[in-house]
């Protein structure tokens, strides 16, 4: 007999769409601004919450922003960047001390923002017939720009534990009222 916590309910359906449009809507409100956005945190608050089951919001986003943005070449890297922050979400200790998860949380989220470029160069080296010279100069070209990412991504990383612990309570409410 299956485990029913591996099957997706209609209600969790309906979740992570709204979650996945969260991300997208945040994301497309915040184009203006270089590198700057809430998808690192959005990807680790969900990961923390729904485990394995947080791709599904995750691949949404991606699929919606390859709908909104044409599914150009620069999309395929979003198909392995985001899942690498979600892995290493994974990683993290379940209960870690608060206090600790505090400053774990957004570290991680701020490193990978700040590897964003170092992350996308090699598709960017196979897509554009880089060598490997040509993709450390592509990277240093998107230093800085990475280095707002990094700082960006730490400031909205603060949220991280309190947006998980939050969401954690209101998945618990709406399993319980099923």
């Amino acid at each position: 007999m299956k485990k029913k916590a591996h099957r997706i309910t209609v209600r969790e359906m309906a979740i992570f769409s709204m979650l996945a449009a969260l991300m997208f809507c945040s994301k497309v409100i915040m184009d203006a601004l270089p590198n700057i956005h809430l998808l690192g945190m959005f990807i680790m608050v969900y990961t923390l919450v729904y485990r394995a089951k947080a791709l599904i919001p995750i691949y949404l986003f991606i699929f919606m922003t390859g709908l909104y943005g044409g599914f150009g070449l620069w999309w395929l890297p979003y198909l392995y960047i985001w899942a690498i922050l979600w892995g290493v979400t994974m990683l993290l200790p379940r209960r870690m001390p608060h206090a600790l998860a505090a400053a774990v949380y957004p570290v991680v989220c701020c490193l990978h923002g700040l590897l964003y470029g170092v992350l996308y160069a090699p598709a960017q080296a196979l897509i554009f017939g880089l060598n490997f010279k040509g993709m450390l100069a592509w990277i240093a070209a998107g230093l800085p720009f990475d280095l707002l990412h990094g700082l960006g991504n730490l400031i909205a990383g603060l949220l991280i534990l309190p947006l998980s612990n939050l969401l954690s309570r209101m998945a618990k409410g709406i399993q319980r009222n099923n």
